[in-house]
């Protein structure tokens, strides 16, 4: 079993969740809740794997807080 992590936020004009794996193209879908944004995004996932291990053009690493003078 392998795990991704995928970045998730709330779209406030559809209240849908969305969420993506970074640099891993194609791995992105959304969800009414995080359940089935869950759900949605292992299915889409297992579907691209079909098609072999793939090459991650990027890795997650974090969130940083940035402060501005405005």
């Amino acid at each position: 079993m392998k795990t991704y992590t995928a970045v998730v936020e709330k779209c406030p004009k559809t209240k849908l969740f969305v969420g993506y794996v970074p640099g891993f193209p194609g791995a992105h879908s959304q969800g009414k809740t995080l359940d089935e944004l869950n759900r949605n995004l292992r299915e889409v996932i297992e579907m691209l794997l079909e098609e072999g291990e793939p090459e991650l053009e990027a890795e997650f690493v974090g969130t940083q807080a940035v402060a501005t003078g405005a």
